[in-house]
């Protein structure tokens, strides 16, 4: 990440207002999924199985991962900045009706529908947030802005889920103490929404001024555009394929860490899920430093193909044993490539679709990025243990990621002109 470059964005007044309403919100969000996974996950009552931690990620990944294109039709016609304010309002009245959920002692279906319906308002905000980009940053600036927001957002994710443990570890993880995080959840998110007033105008250029006839049409119009944008297309497919396989490993490592690293004792599982989420944490931050520099170097679509095989080696090399101390270090070494790929991808969009179909695309991807995940992570759940040791899932994971790079360097490769 170039000094010379990230200091020039920074100086931008709006810029800064834009990444300061993507920290706090994402902030957040780290404390909202602390608060979920430690009810639903890590409670000492709970004994989660494969199963039932797959049908959580399903029930609150894939339904609101749906809403994306909608999405996408909506942030290509309503004013982004109005969505930036507005988002975290809604979030921050849904989260008061989870807590007093929570708080009655309902983790039933209920729960689940409240917790869908938080998660679905963020479509629209992430995807609003990476459409508005390119109307505060130059072009060419464009992989050092996605490098450092995108990964700063992660890493204040992470901080918000540090946060959210140590509530946790004073108020307790119960129905009571959950209700007391999910207030301070509300609170932050409203401290967002304060923020985003700051923001100017940011887009979308040339909206159409009639209201939304046929919101399915315009997913279709998407579509085709994008399926005429070959360089956009093959970008989602790297980035939807890494987030499938990125569910299954996530899965086995929640698993690892709730029943074999800790011989099923939630409070250290919690523990340990969380130290396994820092490593990642820092490798998404290694990402942040050396991508841009990689990719001036080798280009972005190298760069891809690049972690997708060392995606490959991480797992084959560190994930074998199935011990903590390796998986750590794998967790950090795929936190790089996530990181990797994602900024990559990110940037390809930005730069090669036009600002009237950016909202819809970047909602695409959104979708693509949370549900195949969802996918994964399902997936996993009728071919892994109770305890999340399975070296023939472990074989099949290093084979697809490195037939995945493989494939899309192929497909990358410029056709040669006769």
């Amino acid at each position: 990440m170039r000094a010379s470059e990230l200091a020039a964005i920074v100086r931008v007044r709006a810029f800064r207002r834009l990444y300061a309403t993507r920290l706090t919100s994402q902030l957040t969000d780290g404390v909202f999924q602390v608060a979920l996974a430690g009810y639903v996950f890590f409670s000492p009552e709970r004994q989660a199985s494969a199963g039932q931690a797959a049908a959580a990620f399903a029930v609150t990944l894939l339904p609101y991962s749906a809403l994306g294109p909608f999405a996408g039709v909506l942030i290509d016609r309503w004013a982004r900045r109005r969505i930036l304010v507005w988002a975290p309002v809604v979030r921050a009245l849904l989260v008061l009706s989870v807590t007093v959920l929570v708080a009655s002692g309902d983790d039933g279906a209920v729960f689940f529908a409240a917790v869908l319906i938080v998660l679905g308002v963020n479509r629209f905000f992430l995807a609003a947030l990476s459409a508005s980009l390119p109307h505060v940053v130059d072009a060419p600036r464009l992989v050092t802005a996605n490098a450092f927001t995108v990964t700063s957002g992660t890493i204040a994710a992470f901080a918000g889920a540090g946060i959210g443990y140590g509530l946790r570890a004073v108020v307790g993880g119960g129905a009571e103490g959950t209700a007391v995080i999910l207030l301070a959840t509300a609170a932050l998110f409203l401290a967002a929404g304060a923020i985003a007033t700051r923001l100017p105008d940011l887009g979308p250029d040339d909206a159409p001024r009639a209201a939304v006839r046929d919101v399915a049409h315009g997913l279709a119009d998407g579509v085709r555009y994008l399926a005429s944008h070959r360089q956009g297309a093959f970008a989602l497919a790297a980035i939807g394929y890494h987030r499938l396989l990125y569910g299954v490993v996530l899965m086995m490592t929640l698993l690892l860490c709730r029943n074999h690293f800790t011989g099923g004792d939630a409070d250290a599982g919690m523990t340990t899920f969380a130290a396994m989420l820092g490593f990642s944490g820092a490798g998404f931050f290694v990402a942040a430093l050396i991508t841009p520099w990689a990719v001036e170097r080798v280009g972005k679509r190298a760069w891809i193909t690049i972690n997708l095989a060392a995606g490959a080696g991480a797992l084959a090399l560190f994930a074998t044993p199935f011990t903590r101390l390796p998986w750590a270090v794998g967790a950090f070494a795929l936190g790089v490539v996530s990181q990797g790929v994602k900024l990559s991808v990110d940037t390809i969009l930005q730069q090669s679709i036009t600002d009237a179909y950016r909202g819809r695309v970047f909602a695409l991807y959104d979708m693509l990025f949370n549900a195949l995940f969802a996918a994964g992570a399902a997936a996993s759940a009728a071919l892994l243990p109770p305890d999340g040791v399975s070296p023939l899932t472990l074989a099949a994971l290093v084979t697809a990621y490195a037939a995945g790079a493989l494939a899309y360097r192929t497909a990358t490769r410029p056709v040669p002109v006769a």
